[in-house]
């Protein structure tokens, strides 16, 4: 398949596009030549929790830099009435969904890194599961009935992991693992409810992504990452927020889509499968990495699996 497959004509919804991966994602289906809702609640004069400067608007006008075209919608994932809104709004103007993708998570500062449960705050864990799963099942739910009136639709949940890594592998705390594991699941689920119905729905994760937060942390910008590999060897392992964007690109554009339902998988694999690259033109495989470094008594050099 192509480096840039085609989407024209098709329209797709990233719900969590501000940032991140919702970013990166928006923006190659734009460069594919869709028509891209980008939603979430950091829009112009309204920003979220996070306090970021990244805003909806500046995605949506990504996507149509890119070749695309960008909407943006404020919407708050967490209220059924602005999703239900929001589906009013997508069939009124354009009559149709093609791609769907569940990429809330607004659990940023509301997780501890291996807090075990009763240490933990319920409060905040209880307030991540809310902002990280049940945004999921309402976008769905008040989303699904238009994707499903064109056969052919793609439903993607953004997660953290695959099903078989994350299956025996204790991922940072109770609330986080508990999550990122329910949104695996979800797209399992759905998989059996969209597929005998003419769409697909599987899980996708990123590999260590660098986001606009793990640039900051880092303190280098997308063009000087590789500074920070002096600092964090593993960070060589890196990948831009392009690339998973450009697996959902591809999987929308095959025609062979069918084949994922159900299933869970990542960038890298993606990229080995379709023959894209991220942006500077390498395949970075976070997860192969990660399992060769298990075990090992030197981890192995990232750049063997880039």
């Amino acid at each position: 398949m192509a480096e840039h497959p085609s989407l024209a004509g098709r329209v797709a919804l990233v719900a969590g596009g501000t940032r991140g991966a919702g970013r990166g994602i928006a923006v190659q289906l734009g460069a594919a030549g869709a028509t891209v809702y980008v939603t979430g609640r950091s829009a112009q004069g309204h920003r979220s929790e996070y306090d970021r400067p990244e805003t909806l608007e500046e995605t949506a006008e990504l996507v149509t830099a890119a070749g695309g075209r960008g909407i943006a919608v404020r919407a708050d994932h967490s209220d059924p009435a602005q999703v239900a809104a929001l589906a009013e709004r997508l069939e009124r103007e354009q009559g149709r969904l093609d791609v769907l993708v569940n990429d809330i998570w607004g659990g940023e500062g509301n997780f501890a890194w291996d807090a075990p449960l009763w240490e933990d705050d319920l409060e905040r864990g209880l307030k991540l599961l809310h902002r990280a799963v049940d945004t999921h099942a309402i976008t769905s739910h008040r989303l699904l009935p238009l994707l499903l009136k064109h056969p052919g639709g793609l439903v993607v949940e953004m997660t953290d992991g695959t099903a078989e890594f994350n299956a025996s592998r204790y991922r940072v705390s109770f609330f986080y693992d508990l999550a990122k594991s329910s949104v695996l699941r979800m797209a399992f689920a759905l998989g059996h409810e969209l597929g005998p119905r003419g769409a697909t729905a599987l899980a996708l994760t990123p590999g260590w992504m660098r986001s606009e937060l793990m640039l900051e942390h880092f303190g280098v910008t997308e063009p000087t990452w590789r500074e920070a590999v002096a600092r964090e060897p593993q960070f060589g392992i890196s990948e831009s927020p392009s690339y998973v964007g450009r697996a959902v690109a591809h999987l929308a554009a095959d025609p062979e889509r069918a084949r994922w339902n159900g299933r869970s998988t990542s960038s890298g694999a993606l990229a080995r499968e379709y023959g894209f690259t991220d942006l500077d033109g390498s395949r970075p495989d976070c997860w192969a990495f990660l399992l060769a470094s298990e075990g090992a008594g030197t981890a192995p050099d990232p750049e063997a699996y880039r």
